[in-house]
């Protein structure tokens, strides 16, 4: 089920895989997303998995209606409906924050200090615009001031080919984010431009190996079109 998992300083941080699911096709897995089109029955199953893998309730499991923006939402409890964030901040204990990908970047943040932690869904859009910014003032208005985040899979550089004025664009604001593909063709590492920009902000970093595209066990958008859904998912647990 999980690709990565940690469990320190009472919180646990981990990336699934597609591994431990129930949906079928395209999306074999143990797929997460319910906006992709698959069955939703088997969809919420996988998501009732995650929760006892992770050891809360199902309805303590929240996700996010994601847009590619940079809005933030604090959450003290799981929303009626999926707010339209790419970021969820709580300082809730046994809330399990959720970021959905295929190819963009989970970010999870905690505060080694304090309750806050945070997930983020960073795509090259999101990350332009400044969700993880966002994240990290978000916490800290909340009194974080000890920051540590963990970066997970994503599409890699070399995986990730865009035009050449889409790749001047971002490398102009972050130059960490400049690569080229397999084939020397322009492409941008979203992952590189996220982790500047936490190191920039002082925030600690873990940055979890791995593309998506090139790993069967993920899910890759890029890779397969019509596809599921993996997760970077945080909780606090209560002292």
């Amino acid at each position: 089920m999980f690709s990565w998992r940690a469990d320190d300083l009472g919180v646990t941080r981990a990336f699934t895989s597609r591994l431990g699911g129930v949906s079928t096709g395209p999306y074999a897995g143990l797929n997460l997303g319910g906006h992709v089109g698959d069955d939703p029955l088997a969809v919420e199953e996988n998501r009732r998995r995650l929760a006892v893998a992770l050891g809360v309730a199902r309805e303590r499991l929240v996700l996010m209606d994601q847009c590619h923006g940079a809005e933030v939402a604090v959450v003290s409890g799981r929303p009626e409906r999926a707010p339209s964030v790419d970021a969820l901040v709580t300082t809730e204990p046994d809330l399990a924050l959720v970021s959905l990908v295929a190819d963009c970047t989970p970010v999870l943040l905690a505060d080694l200090d304090g309750p806050a932690i945070a997930a983020v869904h960073a795509g090259r859009p999101g990350m332009m615009k400044g969700v993880v910014q966002q994240a990290v003032s978000t916490m800290r208005e909340l009194g974080a001031v000890r920051l540590e985040a963990t970066v997970g899979p994503s599409v890699c550089g070399r995986c990730y080919e865009v035009p050449e004025p889409m790749r001047a664009e971002a490398v102009q604001a972050w130059p960490e984010t400049c690569a080229v593909t397999w084939t020397g063709t322009p492409a941008i590492d979203v992952a590189a431009g996220v982790v500047a920009q936490l190191t920039r902000l002082g925030v600690g970093v873990t940055w979890v190996p791995g593309c998506a595209r090139e790993r069967d066990d993920l899910y890759s958008h890029r890779r397969d079109g019509v596809t599921g859904r993996f997760a970077g998912v945080i909780v606090r647990r209560q002292p």
